[in-house]
């Protein structure tokens, strides 16, 4: 690219724009031979006017950009902006910005400019915790400051005012400074409730506070075939925790030579979850129904083998290509795994035979224990997998602490990535809708096209995003704090929004306007910095008029040619016309 004067434009793309000039001089020349200048002006006209369109159109020739003025906005305390001051920002070359910013949506619709910002002086947090959770998870809050401080801890109250959990209990005597802070806290029940929280300094005063609106779901009952050639205290465990999840059993455990226990099912296995057996179960299997057994896997069954009582390491090398090692007796202690759920210590044995260390093909690490220990591993099996758990005696914390035991559990269904049961879903991108601003809702599993049903408010449809691949989305514009149910004709379950005051968590909103308002200083950084590696700027140069002035050239040269006039020189010289028409 070439500047003449502050004038940009492409030389290659000029070639056309040179050749019509060429054109339209050796055309002028012909016509001047002939002693026809009138006309020879015309086409000379017509041809500068011709190389202009195709220098403006092909060469990208652009004009300096007209002068303008930094726009200066002021969104203050409680981030406002006027619609004027909005609609400024189009024509404005740069924008001053004072106060903590927009929030994302804002900023989405308005075009990129240089940012002079200068945030407050005031303290700001982000919030992070599921709007929606199954029951049986743990529900956990972490709260993040700009910079760390010593001393500050989260508390999480219900609806009643009662602390349900206190970041300084976790931490202990911990006075550290921190940036973050997390409290963990189990739901006893499926509901949507609106909890709160508070942060805290070091002297007991209090920072921030607000609502944290959480939705509690009825989990789907899992189904889940188990199998095991050796009773153990261990499976006994595991089977008492499924059943009081609500597990659907088909349960079989066989107790000596010819003598099985078994548990049938209360409802069809119409899709199981995950087949559970024991190492020994599988060693004993014959060649024939162990390769049924990984034929099930591969269909997309998950395959949990308990190593514990795991015996024969050569079938396992030949059969799953899983190498397993003896678990050394001298490092027996130093390698127990432990677990932390819920404040609650749990320290496992690991099994007797484990994956070696050493780096394989297929199998991998799925999980570690809190020192970054290994204790589970899985392949890739066809259209499924195999998992391999390497520790045992959970048994023992059946009795003395079966709340942390069962969140152990969970937490390794949950890395074993049981196939979710439902089809379509609901998603809330918007971390923190309040009444009057743009919101966003979205559903996975629905098609484009779909209304989604909002009580209170008009309906919306649901429409595909090029950001957003997996989902279809709509935006809308609350009008009041409190719950905002979403029905879709594509989604079983109804979804809940919840819809903040617009002074709630003033310290989180300052957060997420600072947020979305440094991602705008940087697309506007990227969108300046591709203008100075090939965009060129100004305004493009105006093609209309002459594209406009070469039609009438062309035009008036037809008509001359069709009545065979011509024009007279201006100095006198050159054939002049009788009666007749016929040159003397």
């Amino acid at each position: 690219m070439i500047a003449v004067m502050n004038i940009t434009f492409e030389p290659a793309a000029l070639l056309p724009a040179c050749l019509a000039l060429a054109a339209g001089v050796v055309s002028a020349v012909l016509y001047g031979r002939r002693r026809q200048w009138f006309d020879a002006l015309l086409i000379l006209a017509a041809a500068l006017s011709l190389a202009v369109v195709l220098a403006g159109s092909l060469a990208d020739v652009r004009l300096p950009a007209p002068p303008s003025r930094a726009l200066v906005i002021d969104t203050g305390a409680q981030g406002e902006v006027t619609q004027a001051e909005l609609q400024a920002i189009t024509d404005a070359s740069a924008i001053i910005l004072g106060g903590d910013g927009l929030r994302a949506a804002q900023w989405r619709d308005l075009p990129a400019r240089p940012l002079q910002w200068t945030p407050s002086k005031e303290e700001a947090l982000w919030l992070d915790f599921p709007r929606t959770m199954s029951l049986g998870r743990i529900f956990t809050l972490t709260v993040r400051l700009p910079q760390p401080r010593a001393g500050w801890r989260v508390q999480l109250l219900a609806e009643n005012r009662q602390v349900l959990a206190d970041s300084a209990t976790a931490a202990g005597a911990d006075k550290k400074p921190a940036a973050q802070h997390s409290v963990q806290w189990l739901p006893p029940v499926a509901e949507a409730m609106v909890l709160s929280a508070r942060v805290l300094d070091a002297a007991g005063k209090v920072i921030a506070q607000g609502p944290v609106p959480v939705q509690v779901t009825d989990p789907a009952p899992l189904q889940i075939v188990g199998r095991f050639n050796a009773p153990s205290f261990d499976a006994r465990a595991l089977n008492d925790l499924l059943t009081g999840g609500g597990a659907i059993l088909d349960w079989q455990v066989t107790l000596g030579k010819a003598i099985a226990r078994s548990e049938t099912a209360r409802a069809p296995l119409t899709r199981p979850n995950a087949i559970v057996v024991d190492a020994a179960y599988v060693e004993q299997l014959a060649p024939a129904a162990r390769a049924a057994l990984l034929a099930q896997a591969g269909q997309g069954v998950p395959l949990v083998v308990l190593g514990g009582n795991a015996a024969n390491a050569a079938l396992w090398q030949r059969e799953f290509g899983l190498r397993l090692q003896p678990q050394s007796p001298t490092t027996e202690k130093e390698d127990q795994r432990q677990f932390s759920m819920g404040g609650v210590p749990l320290t496992m044995p690991p099994a007797a035979l484990n994956p070696a260390p050493a780096s394989q093909e297929a199998w991998a690490v799925a999980a570690r224990d809190d020192q970054r220990r290994p204790w589970l591993w899985q392949r890739q099996y066809r259209q499924g997998r195999v998992i391999w758990i390497g520790v045992a005696d959970w048994h023992r914390y059946a009795i003395g602490a079966p709340q942390a035991l069962a969140l152990w559990w969970q937490g390794a269904l949950d890395a074993i990535a049981l196939a979710d049961e439902r089809k379509a879903g609901w998603q809330l991108p918007d971390p923190m809708p309040v009444p009057g601003l743009r919101s966003e809702i979205c559903a996975w599993g629905v098609k484009a096209g779909a209304v989604a049903r909002i009580d209170g408010m008009d309906d919306v449809r649901l429409q595909a995003r090029s950001d957003k691949a997996d989902s279809v989305c709509a935006a809308l514009w609350p009008r009041q704090a409190g719950w905002l149910k979403l029905r879709s004709a594509g989604v079983t379950e109804p979804g809940l929004q919840y819809i903040y005051a617009q002074d709630g968590w003033p310290a989180w909103q300052r957060g997420l306007r600072r947020e979305a308002t440094a991602v705008y200083a940087a697309r506007a950084v990227k969108a300046s910095g591709s203008a100075a590696h090939g965009d060129a700027p100004g305004r493009p140069a105006p093609v209309a008029p002459f594209a406009i002035f070469l039609a009438l050239c062309m035009l008036a040269l037809w008509r001359r040619e069709q009545n065979g006039e011509r024009a007279e020189l201006p100095f006198g010289v050159g054939p002049e016309r009788s009666d007749t028409g016929i040159a003397g």
